[in-house]
């Protein structure tokens, strides 16, 4: 992964329940969390198909499963589609800001509530003030707090969690009001970390990994063009 990562270590982690599919087990491939060159050594991870969760930097390495596909969107070839415009329009009474990524009590309160909704029994259920920082926050990188709020009310609908990495964003989490699920808050969020990767004249987004035909994960295909890694390079995915 380039100079500033030779000799980085790399474990494999034992055997645990897969996040994805509850009749599988997963393995993942880990960098060494303890080496203080990680913070340099992340914008090339991204690159390589890792991911950021806390502190951690890693990448699913499942025997007999290659299911899951770390994925990008090349910024300045995206156009939205029919749907996703649809979306913007929908939500035009909703203001952006970049916020730095400090824990507030409505920022818990938005995830429990989000959690309780959409991950009900998923082990996150009791999620508190600490496990939000290390989860979302973690202590060596560069991220963003992406809030989303309805104008005038300026009450708090989603937030994107966004890592700043050299030339790129990497999307690591976002979380919404389930109450106003019908807004598409997943998909808004993206469409406006885009738009942010744009401004900033960053090359990508990373979205983290893609699963075809996974319920939850199969949306991030709708993003074209969106370009996928498979072990040595990255290769465009058709829609």
């Amino acid at each position: 992964m380039g100079t500033d990562a030779d000799n980085l270590r790399m474990f494999h982690t034992g055997a645990h329940p897969c996040g994805y599919w509850d009749d599988r087990e997963a393995r993942d491939l880990v960098l060494d969390p303890r080496d203080p060159r990680l913070p340099l050594a992340y914008p090339m991870a991204l690159d390589w198909g890792f991911r950021r969760s806390g502190d951690i930097v890693y990448r699913p390495s499942c025997s007999g499963c290659n299911a899951c596909v770390a994925v990008r969107i090349p910024i300045d070839t995206f156009t939205p589609d029919r749907s996703q415009r649809r979306c913007l329009a929908r939500n035009a009474d909703v203001d952006a800001r970049i916020v730095a990524p400090v824990r507030t009590d409505e920022h818990l309160a938005l995830y429990r509530k989000y959690l309780a909704s959409r991950h009900a029994g998923g082990g996150m259920d009791d999620h508190g003030a600490h496990e939000f920082d290390q989860f979302l926050v973690g202590s060596w990188n560069e991220g963003r707090f992406l809030e989303l709020r309805e104008h005038g009310t300026h009450t708090l609908l989603a937030v994107a969690v966004t890592d700043l990495a050299a030339n790129a964003l990497s999307a690591v989490y976002t979380f919404y009001d389930p109450e106003h699920a019908a807004r598409g808050l997943g998909t808004l969020g993206v469409l406006r970390q885009i738009e942010w990767a744009l401004r900033d004249h960053r090359s990508h987004l990373y979205l983290g990994y893609w699963i075809a035909g996974h319920p939850k994960m199969d949306y991030k295909r709708r993003f074209q063009p969106l370009e996928g890694f498979n072990g040595r390079g990255w290769r465009r995915l058709q829609a």
